[in-house]
């Protein structure tokens, strides 16, 4: 992945901070206490006063909690009322004013610079060779014991990934569950989503929830695609949580790339309509954790919704660089996927954990050679990335809240604890493979 737009680096700020890097977006992101978050009416005064915000737009202002990006470009701050987190565009003498102000109020806990995120994607259209170092594991109760190699191919019925994570052995199918993929969009002519219930906002600006890139869709397809792909006859099935409720969020632009704002108020939307799950295929190679990413984390879990993200791309494992994970994968309260390939070997792109506290691998899926939908008139794509693990696990996710009811960190647990476990360290795939229940 590159990052043609200048990064924030790997600083925090926090209210008092000096010399700090100015936002590549001219905004800048407050963290409200959690007195503060109780009440919306404190958030929006706290931006004003804080932030030295006159014009604030809020996401309650909005039908479905849905931010108009557009009708709100003319505000100078933003409230995310869900979130408990506000945004100000300020300049960099503004901003250490901001600072200055927030080391002296307790309503807010930390000002940080507005990012870019990026779509997740490994190689384009890889078919790299599995693995032949590492061999896989069978779980038997909490002990590990070495299994024969194995590995798993795409057959006329249905993609490896779905074979090595339990899928077409599971009688759940995601009913009644909401999960949001937040990411560049859906292909909304798609022919694999005639029947579904689907939900789409665009929150960038100018562009609409159509998907003209392609990763959006093929998240979506991998995370909630049909059980029977209508045409053509014959067609594998690819989708893990195949009547699961979609919401789709576009919070990258057609080119990829997108800021803290689109993703925030995606979130914001999300929970607010009781997504049980949030897939996030974006990142950026930040080591820091971030403390709006953390906070929005440890709320969403709250209020029982389950934030799924990429551990990103940045390793390079044939060449002795095993990277490390990005932000928000690697806050302490989102779940941050590794991808596998189909021997269940590491992927050479996948990152490990990051030695900050809350930044480790916490799960690991299928990642390498991923067939999925992908914008007409193509139909099908195969690629690679942490981004295409991320989606298998997001609708597991959704199997297992359908079949325990489970939400929040509860969700988070009972995931983890049905991961099966791997003979390879912890710090590159945590858990294990993500499998469905039974």
């Amino acid at each position: 992945m590159t990052n043609p737009v200048p990064s924030a680096g790997d600083d925090r700020l926090t209210g008092g901070a000096s010399a700090q890097p100015v936002s590549p977006t001219g905004r800048y992101v407050l963290v409200f206490s959690d007195e503060t978050f109780a009440r919306e009416t404190d958030q929006v005064e706290t931006l004003r006063s804080v932030g030295g915000a006159v014009n604030v737009a809020s996401t309650s202002d909005y039908e479905w909690r849905a931010l108009d990006v557009d009708q709100a470009a003319s505000a100078d701050a933003t409230v995310f009322a869900d979130l408990g987190i506000g945004t100000v565009t300020a300049d960099p003498d503004r901003a250490a004013s901001i600072m200055a102000a927030a080391a002296e109020d307790p309503r807010v806990t930390a000002v940080e610079p507005e990012q870019y995120m990026y779509a997740l994607s490994g190689p384009e259209d890889t078919q790299a060779e599995p693995s032949t170092a590492r061999t896989p594991t069978t779980d038997t109760g909490w002990s590990t014991v070495r299994a024969a190699p194995v590995e798993f191919h795409d057959t006329s019925e249905a993609t490896w990934g779905l074979q090595a994570t339990g899928v077409l052995d599971s009688a759940a199918n995601g009913q009644g569950i909401r999960v949001a993929v937040l990411d560049t969009g859906l292909d909304l002519r798609h022919p694999d989503f005639p029947d579904r219930e689907i939900s789409a906002r665009s929150f960038v600006t100018g562009e609409p929830a159509q998907d003209g890139n392609g990763h959006g869709t093929h998240c979506v397809g991998t995370s909630c695609g049909p059980e029977s792909p209508p045409e053509p006859p014959g067609s594998r099935r690819y989708g893990v949580a195949t009547r699961a409720e979609i919401l789709v969020g576009k919070v990258l632009g057609d080119g990829g790339s997108g800021t803290d704002t689109n993703i925030l108020a995606a979130i914001n939307w999300a929970i607010g309509n009781d997504c049980r799950v949030i897939s996030m295929s974006l990142g950026a190679d930040t080591r820091a954790v971030s403390r709006r990413y953390e906070t929005v984390g440890q709320r969403a879990l709250n209020r029982g919704s389950l934030i799924v993200a990429a551990a990103g791309n940045n390793a390079n494992r044939d060449f002795g660089n095993p990277g490390f994970v990005g932000v928000p994968a690697n806050s302490p309260s989102i779940m941050a996927v590794a991808a596998l390939d189909s021997r269940l070997g590491i992927a050479d792109f996948s990152a490990r954990s990051n030695p900050v506290d809350g930044g480790q691998i916490d799960i690991a899926a299928p990642g390498v050679d991923v067939y999925s939908t992908w914008p007409m008139d193509q139909r099908y794509r195969t690629i690679s990335g942490t981004s295409m693990a991320t989606p298998h696990v997001s609708g597991i996710a959704a199997l297992w809240a359908q079949r325990t009811d489970a939400a929040g960190e509860a969700l988070w647990s009972t995931l983890i604890r049905g991961a099966q476990r791997l003979e390879l360290p912890g710090v590159d795939v945590g858990a294990g493979i993500a499998k469905a229940p039974s």
